[in-house]
Protein backbone atom coordinates (compact mmCIF):
# COMPACT_ATOMS: atom_id res chain seq x y z
CA UNK A 1 0.00 0.00 0.00
CA UNK A 2 1.55 3.66 -0.87
CA UNK A 3 -0.23 5.57 1.30
CA UNK A 4 -0.60 9.50 1.36
CA UNK A 5 -1.71 11.91 4.15
CA UNK A 6 -4.17 14.92 3.05
CA UNK A 7 -4.89 17.69 5.73
CA UNK A 8 -7.82 19.25 4.34
CA UNK A 9 -9.16 22.90 5.45
CA UNK A 10 -7.88 22.52 9.41
CA UNK A 11 -7.85 26.62 8.89
CA UNK A 12 -7.96 29.11 11.38
CA UNK A 13 -11.63 29.98 10.57
CA UNK A 14 -12.38 26.28 10.99
CA UNK A 15 -10.77 25.45 14.28
CA UNK A 16 -10.63 28.19 16.39
CA UNK A 17 -12.93 29.33 19.01
CA UNK A 18 -13.42 32.70 16.91
CA UNK A 19 -13.23 31.43 13.25
CA UNK A 20 -15.85 32.62 11.05
CA UNK A 21 -17.21 29.44 10.43
CA UNK A 22 -15.80 27.34 13.43
CA UNK A 23 -16.54 23.81 14.25
CA UNK A 24 -15.21 24.91 17.48
CA UNK A 25 -14.37 22.27 20.31
CA UNK A 26 -14.56 19.56 17.94
CA UNK A 27 -12.20 21.04 15.79
CA UNK A 28 -9.83 21.74 18.26
CA UNK A 29 -10.14 18.17 20.15
CA UNK A 30 -8.79 16.55 16.78
CA UNK A 31 -5.53 18.65 16.39
CA UNK A 32 -3.09 16.24 18.53
CA UNK A 33 -4.19 13.35 16.68
CA UNK A 34 -3.53 15.68 13.35
CA UNK A 35 -0.58 16.45 14.22
CA UNK A 36 0.84 12.64 15.21
CA UNK A 37 -0.47 11.82 11.87
CA UNK A 38 1.40 14.46 10.07
CA UNK A 39 4.65 13.42 12.49
CA UNK A 40 4.77 10.14 11.62
CA UNK A 41 3.72 10.22 7.46
CA UNK A 42 6.99 13.08 7.82
CA UNK A 43 9.46 10.60 9.08
CA UNK A 44 8.68 7.94 6.98
CA UNK A 45 8.80 10.61 4.31
CA UNK A 46 5.19 10.11 3.00
CA UNK A 47 3.64 12.59 0.59
CA UNK A 48 1.33 15.22 3.00
CA UNK A 49 -0.86 17.20 1.05
CA UNK A 50 -2.77 20.39 3.02
CA UNK A 51 -5.62 21.34 0.93
CA UNK A 52 -7.08 24.71 2.14
CA UNK A 53 -10.64 26.08 0.68
CA UNK A 54 -9.56 29.44 -0.44
CA UNK A 55 -12.79 32.34 -1.02
CA UNK A 56 -12.12 35.77 -2.38
CA UNK A 57 -13.94 38.87 -0.63
CA UNK A 58 -17.53 39.23 -1.81
CA UNK A 59 -17.14 36.31 -4.31
CA UNK A 60 -20.56 36.53 -4.79
CA UNK A 61 -20.38 33.72 -8.19
CA UNK A 62 -18.78 31.19 -5.93
CA UNK A 63 -22.11 28.49 -4.62
CA UNK A 64 -20.87 28.90 -1.18
CA UNK A 65 -21.69 31.90 -1.09
CA UNK A 66 -25.51 31.62 -0.80
CA UNK A 67 -24.69 28.41 1.55
CA UNK A 68 -22.17 30.07 4.39
CA UNK A 69 -20.87 33.15 6.08
CA UNK A 70 -17.43 34.21 4.60
CA UNK A 71 -14.19 32.18 5.66
CA UNK A 72 -11.00 31.37 4.67
CA UNK A 73 -10.60 34.85 2.54
CA UNK A 74 -7.03 34.89 0.85
CA UNK A 75 -4.72 37.60 2.75
CA UNK A 76 -6.92 36.65 5.79
CA UNK A 77 -5.57 34.85 9.28
CA UNK A 78 -8.77 32.87 8.82
CA UNK A 79 -6.89 30.88 6.06
CA UNK A 80 -4.27 30.05 7.84
CA UNK A 81 -3.30 26.91 9.35
CA UNK A 82 -4.50 26.59 12.77
CA UNK A 83 -2.68 25.78 15.82
CA UNK A 84 -0.14 23.66 16.08
CA UNK A 85 -1.13 21.76 12.41
CA UNK A 86 0.40 25.75 11.70
CA UNK A 87 3.69 24.89 13.39
CA UNK A 88 4.35 21.16 12.25
CA UNK A 89 3.98 22.54 8.97
CA UNK A 90 6.21 25.42 9.42
CA UNK A 91 8.81 22.82 10.36
CA UNK A 92 8.20 20.38 7.39
CA UNK A 93 7.34 22.60 4.76
CA UNK A 94 10.27 22.79 2.49
CA UNK A 95 10.90 18.86 2.59
CA UNK A 96 10.03 17.40 -1.16
CA UNK A 97 7.15 15.11 -0.13
CA UNK A 98 5.12 18.39 1.32
CA UNK A 99 2.44 19.97 -0.68
CA UNK A 100 0.31 23.16 0.07
CA UNK A 101 -2.79 23.37 -2.20
CA UNK A 102 -5.79 25.48 -2.81
CA UNK A 103 -9.03 24.44 -3.55
CA UNK A 104 -12.35 26.23 -4.51
CA UNK A 105 -14.46 23.26 -3.88
CA UNK A 106 -15.46 20.71 -1.00
CA UNK A 107 -13.47 17.94 -2.75
CA UNK A 108 -9.69 18.08 -2.90
CA UNK A 109 -9.59 16.20 -6.08
CA UNK A 110 -12.06 19.34 -7.57
CA UNK A 111 -10.35 21.66 -9.96
CA UNK A 112 -6.76 20.77 -8.37
CA UNK A 113 -3.72 18.67 -9.51
CA UNK A 114 -4.03 16.78 -6.53
CA UNK A 115 -5.12 13.26 -8.58
CA UNK A 116 -1.73 13.71 -11.26
CA UNK A 117 0.42 13.86 -8.12
CA UNK A 118 -0.56 11.42 -6.56
CA UNK A 119 -0.70 8.95 -10.05
CA UNK A 120 3.18 10.23 -10.35
CA UNK A 121 3.86 9.19 -6.60
CA UNK A 122 2.02 5.91 -7.03
CA UNK A 123 -0.25 6.57 -4.66
CA UNK A 124 -3.00 3.86 -4.19
CA UNK A 125 -5.05 4.91 -0.62
CA UNK A 126 -5.23 8.38 0.36
CA UNK A 127 -5.85 9.15 4.36
CA UNK A 128 -8.34 11.93 4.96
CA UNK A 129 -7.89 14.51 7.92
CA UNK A 130 -9.24 17.57 9.19
CA UNK A 131 -12.40 19.56 8.93
CA UNK A 132 -15.35 19.24 7.90
CA UNK A 133 -16.47 15.69 8.16
CA UNK A 134 -19.80 15.75 6.61
CA UNK A 135 -18.73 18.28 3.69
CA UNK A 136 -14.86 18.54 2.72
CA UNK A 137 -13.92 15.30 4.08
CA UNK A 138 -17.20 13.70 2.51
CA UNK A 139 -16.65 15.39 -1.16
CA UNK A 140 -13.13 14.25 -0.99
CA UNK A 141 -13.56 10.67 -0.25
CA UNK A 142 -16.42 10.14 -2.82
CA UNK A 143 -14.04 11.73 -5.41
CA UNK A 144 -11.23 9.41 -4.11
CA UNK A 145 -13.72 6.61 -4.13
CA UNK A 146 -14.45 7.41 -8.05
CA UNK A 147 -11.09 7.52 -8.95
CA UNK A 148 -9.78 3.99 -7.41
CA UNK A 149 -7.80 5.02 -4.08
CA UNK A 150 -8.21 3.14 -1.00
CA UNK A 151 -9.37 5.14 1.75
CA UNK A 152 -8.74 5.68 5.32
CA UNK A 153 -10.61 7.85 7.88
CA UNK A 154 -8.93 8.16 11.24
CA UNK A 155 -12.55 9.29 13.18
CA UNK A 156 -9.82 10.32 16.25
CA UNK A 157 -8.50 13.12 13.12
CA UNK A 158 -11.85 13.99 11.47
CA UNK A 159 -14.76 16.79 12.99
CA UNK A 160 -18.11 18.64 12.03
CA UNK A 161 -20.55 21.16 13.26
CA UNK A 162 -22.94 18.54 14.11
CA UNK A 163 -22.18 15.53 15.79
CA UNK A 164 -25.14 13.92 14.15
CA UNK A 165 -23.58 14.31 10.38
CA UNK A 166 -20.04 13.76 11.92
CA UNK A 167 -21.19 9.98 12.97
CA UNK A 168 -23.52 9.64 9.30
CA UNK A 169 -20.65 10.15 7.50
CA UNK A 170 -18.31 7.89 9.30
CA UNK A 171 -20.69 5.09 8.76
CA UNK A 172 -20.76 6.58 4.79
CA UNK A 173 -17.66 6.13 4.54
CA UNK A 174 -17.58 2.07 5.64
CA UNK A 175 -20.75 1.47 4.52
CA UNK A 176 -20.53 3.24 0.97
CA UNK A 177 -17.47 3.87 -0.39
CA UNK A 178 -15.82 0.46 1.63
CA UNK A 179 -13.49 3.14 3.84
CA UNK A 180 -11.15 2.01 6.48
CA UNK A 181 -12.77 3.77 9.75
CA UNK A 182 -10.15 3.96 12.54
CA UNK A 183 -11.42 5.04 15.75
Amino acid sequence: MNNALLVIDYSYDFAAPDGRLTAGDAAQEIEPAIVDRIRTAHEAGQPIFFMMDLHFEQDALHPEAELFPPHNIEGTKGRALYGKVHDIYTEIREAPHVFFIDKRRYSAFAGTPLNQLLQERNIDTVTLTGLVTDICIMHTAVDAYNNGYGIIVPASCVASFNEVAHENALEHFKNALGATVES
